[in-house]
This record gives C-alpha cells, sequence and structure tokens, in this order.
C-alpha cells in the first residue's frame, strides 16, 4: 500500500527547547521545496493504492535519498547517522520514538521504483523550478562523461576462467533445487585456475623467454581455456534443457521459483559466454573484436570500453553520460547511454528536452570540439538557437576561422569549460564516480538522484 506521508511528530517533540527542533538553514530551504505533493506522482504507479503492507512513506524516501547523495553516504551510515540526529530525523519526517528505514528497505526500494520514477522526479522539479521562473536558459553548456561500471580491468582469458566457474555454481544450484538431478556438469574450475596461473606466469617471465615463443604459449593457453568454456557451456545447456522439464515437477512453489530463478541464471550466462568465446577466437584469429558489442562484464552486459580524454588517457569501462547545466549551475539535462555513444548527436535532443521544460528555446549553446560538426550545429539553429559557440573539428574555412576567433565566441568557449567542472562537482560531491548498481539502468537511477540532489539545493537557494 502507497503511502505519501507519515505518521507526525510524537508527543515527546512538544517537549524539547524550539533551539533543538530548528532545521540547519539549508535542510529548512530543501524541506520546503519537497513539501510538494508533485514529487510523490513518479512513485505511486510501482505500489497498489490499497493492498499489501504499508510502504516507507515517500516523503520519509525522498529526504533518506537527498542526505545520502547530498553527504556521499553508504545506505547503512546514512541509517545510523539519521537514527542519531534529532535535525535529520525532524527533515526525514521520522518521530523521535519511530524507527528508520532498515538500509535494505531504500535498497530494495530504488531498485524496484527503477529508473522511470528517479526521471520522473526531476521532471516535476523541473517544472516546479520553471514555474517559479528560476530555470533560466539563455546559455546553455554541454559537456560528456565517462560512467565507470563496476567492473575490474577485464581480459578475454580472465572473463572465460571465470564464465567456467560461474556455469558450475548456477548448474549446482540448479540441480540443488531439483532439475536435472542426473546430468553430469563436470567442475573445470580447477583447470581454468591452473591455466591462468600458466598464463600468468608466463606474462611475468616474458623478457626471458623468446617474444615468438611467449605469444605462442599465450595464444595456446588461451585456445584451451576458450574449449574448456565451451565444453562447460554444452554439459550446461544440457542442464538447462532437462532442468525446465523439472518445473512442473517441483514439490511445492518457493523451491519451483528458485529453480526458476537458477535456471534463467543458466540460460543468460551460456550466452554470455558464447559471446565471450567468440570474442577470444576472434581475437586468436588475429583480428580485433568490435569494441561496441564487446562484451567486458559477466554480470553487467551494458558496460563499454569508452576511451576518456585524450588518445594517450587509459581506456574506462562503463557507460556514456552527457550533462547540459546554465549561469546559475543547475543540471536542466542528463542522460545516460550505452557504451561509447558519439557526443553531437545526444546534444538536439537535450536541447528539445530543455525547451519543452522551460518553454522557451535556448539562447545560446556550447560545448567542446567532439560536438563540432556543421551537422550538429545546423540542428541546433532548426530549433531556433540564435548563437551556437561549438569549435569545430579537423581544418575549417577562412569565414569560419573568423567567427572562433571572435570576441563573443571566445567569451562562450572559455564559459563552457565550467561544465568540465560541474561533472568533477557531481562526480565528488553527488555519487556519479561509480555507480553501485548493474547495468546502465543502475547507472541512470545512480546519476537522477545525484542531479536531482545537487538541482534542489540551487533551486532552494535561488527561491528564497
Amino acid at each position: 500500500m502507497f503511502r505519501t506521508i507519515g505518521d507526525g511528530p510524537s508527543s515527546w517533540e512538544s517537549l524539547l527547547p524550539a533551539e533543538v527542533l530548528r532545521l540547519p538553514e539549508e535542510l529548512a530551504r530543501v524541506d520546503a521545496l519537497l513539501d510538494d505533493p508533485s514529487f510523490f506522482a513518479p512513485f505511486a504507479p510501482h505500489f497498489h493504492p490499497v493492498l499489501g503492507r504499508p510502504s516507507t512513506p515517500a516523503e520519509c524516501y525522498l529526504r533518506l535519498m537527498f542526505l545520502k547523495f547530498r553527504y556521499r553516504l553508504g545506505y547503512e551510515s546514512l541509517c545510523a547517522e539519521v537514527s542519531d540526529s534529532i535535525s535529520w530525523r525532524r527533515f526525514c519526517r521520522i518521530a523521535l520514538d519511530g524507527r528508520v528505514p532498515h538500509p535494505t528497505t531504500l535498497m530494495k526500494l530504488t531498485t524496484r521504483c527503477g529508473e522511470d520514477a528517479v526521471a520522473g522526479l526531476n521532471e516535476a522539479l523541473w517544472d516546479k523550478a520553471a514555474g517559479a521562473k528560476l530555470l533560466r536558459t539563455a546559455r546553455v553548456r554541454a559537456d560528456t562523461t565517462v560512467i565507470c561500471a563496476n567492473v575490474a580491468y577485464p581480459t578475454d582469458t580472465g572473463l572465460l576462467a571465470k564464465a567456467v566457474g560461474k556455469l558450475v555454481r548456477t548448474a549446482r544450484r540448479v540441480r540443488a533445487a531439483g532439475g536435472a538431478p542426473g546430468t553430469p556438469m563436470t567442475d573445470r574450475r580447477r583447470a581454468a585456475a591452473r591455466r591462468m596461473r600458466q598464463l600468468a606466469s608466463t606474462l611475468r617471465t616474458r623478457g626471458k623467454l623468446a617474444r615468438e615463443e611467449s605469444t605462442q604459449m599465450m595464444a595456446r593457453l588461451a585456445g584451451e581455456l576458450a574449449s574448456l568454456a565451451g565444453t562447460a557451456a554444452a554439459q550446461a545447456a544440457a542442464v538447462l534443457r532437462n532442468g525446465r522439464r523439472a518445473v512442473p515437477k517441483a514439490l511445492s512453489g518457493p523451491i519451483r521459483g528458485r529453480l526458476v530463478r537458477a535456471l534463467d541464471e543458466l540460460a543468460v550466462t551460456i550466452e554470455r559466454t558464447t559471446t565471450i568465446i567468440a570474442q577470444a577466437r576472434t581475437r586468436l584469429a588475429g583480428q580485433m573484436p568490435d569494441g561496441a558489442s564487446r562484451l567486458v562484464s559477466l554480470h553487467d552486459p551494458d558496460a563499454r570500453p569508452i576511451r576518456k580524454g585524450r588518445i594517450d588517457r587509459p581506456v574506462e569501462f562503463g557507460y556514456k553520460a552527457q550533462v547540459t547545466d546554465n549561469d546559475d549551475g543547475i543540471v536542466l539535462d542528463y542522460s545516460v547511454e550505452h557504451g561509447a555513444a558519439p557526443d553531437g548527436p545526444q546534444l538536439a535532443p537535450a536541447i528539445e528536452r530543455i525547451s519543452r521544460r522551460a518553454g522557451r528555446v535556448p539562447a545560446a549553446v556550447t560545448a567542446d570540439r567532439g560536438y563540432g560538426r556543421p551537422a550538429f550545429e545546423r540542428d541546433l539553429h532548426h530549433l531556433g538557437v540564435r548563437t551556437v559557440a561549438i569549435p569545430r573539428q579537423g581544418k575549417i574555412s577562412a569565414a569560419r576561422h573568423k567567427i572562433e576567433h571572435s570576441r563573443s565566441f571566445h567569451r562562450l568557449v572559455k564559459w563552457r569549460t565550467g561544465c568540465e567542472g560541474r561533472i568533477s562537482y557531481l562526480k565528488r560531491g553527488y555519487g556519479w564516480g561509480r555507480s553501485r548498481l548493474d547495468r546502465r539502468q543502475g547507472a541512470a537511477i545512480w546519476c537522477g538522484h545525484g542531479v536531482f540532489a545537487h538541482n534542489l539545493v540551487k533551486i532552494a537557494a535561488l527561491a528564497r
């Protein structure tokens, strides 16, 4: 059952002096801003209005998540800090004798509501700011960054060894739930680990061996790991096929549920293992796998290798995010894309969304050279943007050279660099650095909450 507000203050609070109950200035401004019922609407579709246990009040959840991202706290430390602070309890609308929600409750609420609820939350805040005429769009700047995925630096051989282990563990879970008890599944984890140790030893002693000999040895070990993973995937496919026949014969509902979940995970693992085997064999054949579709993680298939910044910078693994802000530091739009999406095509849709939210087209738009192509600039002019200050890629004409060296163009480009600082500020202060949730949707949830907390502080300061 969906609840928007809590039970109210307890009788103990009437005995406390006013100085104890007073909120800090920033929290008081944000508290007044969050009293709007429009912030509860994005969460309503995810709960039944009448049936079920009463949910954590939406006002309490929103304030807890603001504190989490504003002060960069984990779920456990957030609940501990709120329990020990009278002012934070007052801000979160939790009575002095009431219980703070458990950390796992907040985690489940975050994943249950998902990306759409967080996006709706930001839309409600932008609409409120636009209605109060606080959303200025005279000048808009955009930049992209990498949201790191929660994966270690991957190699095809390491992924193959992990795939062998995961196939064995998941097949055992299927058999423990009563599916395919007689289907053989050989444990090849020791064989895979032995080859990984041999590969590491070869890399350490590579200088003592001839280069051609060491390369041949590493290729042989990688081929053996691919063969082991292929054999394990074939046996796991037999376990999957026979396990599905046992689903209708399960003894009870909980056992059936465990069996179905294990079978679903096994099917996904087999599919991803097959993809990794194909990548490894492509590399052994002397070809380079396509980076746009390369699988770099078994648990996060949406992550992709992305080269950040200069060409000599190391590759990061994650998702491409774009941030668009204004003079006041308010983030007007954000998006998280799959993999290494190009910068240019993301800008025009962002300007369209900003124009819809603010009710007017931005007067000037600036970005870095990654957006600098004539087609993207024409798209912005078609939308009604008067001034586009984006340095062009490659060679430019004499007329364009004169424009890019004008005083107004140079002033806008110099102002654009503040967007890079804005992204760094979001990463340092609001948890954009690395998502605690897997897949691109988890990163979008994380980024959306960070943008909401950041904009709450900015808009509350402008509204006073």
